[in-house]
Formats: C-alpha cells, structure tokens, sequence
C-alpha cells in the first residue's frame, strides 16, 4: 500500500499523525529515521521473534536440491584432515 499523506509540525515541533496512521502505530514498534535537507523518511525497523521465525523461514525454503549428504560432508572432513596432517608433517 502506498499513498500520501499531509502532515504538519505543531508549535512544539512535533510531527501530528492522522489517526489511520496512528492506529497502525504498535506501542514498542522503532522506527529508522533519514533526513536530507528537503527530505525526512522513516522506516519500520522488523524486529526478529527469534529462532522459531528463522527455523520457520528455512522449513519455508524446503530442501535445498545442492546440499550435500552427511555421508559426503563427512568425507570431505576426511580429506581435509588428511590434507593439513600432510602439509603440517611436510612442514
């Protein structure tokens, strides 16, 4: 949704939302503020509600096609391992 809205600064220099925006408005809710000289823009700040929204946002993903088995990514542990005890016995 994207529209706009007059607003003014009252006489203590205080910006006077109307109430459809105001009702939007969460107690706790931050906002990022930006200002040039011609310019004020103030943006939401998304507050995570922690690891359930990021376990909730990997299950949304699904299964990625390219990730290695647990099989393959032990052999490659291997080889690694295998390949800094040569280096560090060459050394």
């Amino acid at each position: 949704m994207s529209r706009t809205i007059i607003i003014s600064v009252t006489a203590d220099q205080k910006l006077e939302l109307p109430s459809e925006i105001q009702a939007t408005l969460n107690p706790g809710d931050e906002y990022a503020v930006w200002q040039t000289e011609d310019t004020i823009l103030i943006k939401k700040i998304q507050k995570s509600q922690g690891f359930s929204d990021l376990w909730q946002c990997i299950d949304d993903l699904g299964h990625d096609p390219e990730q290695p088995a647990i099989e393959e990514i032990a052999e490659i542990v291997k080889e690694v391992r295998r390949t800094m005890t040569e280096d560090e016995s060459r050394s």
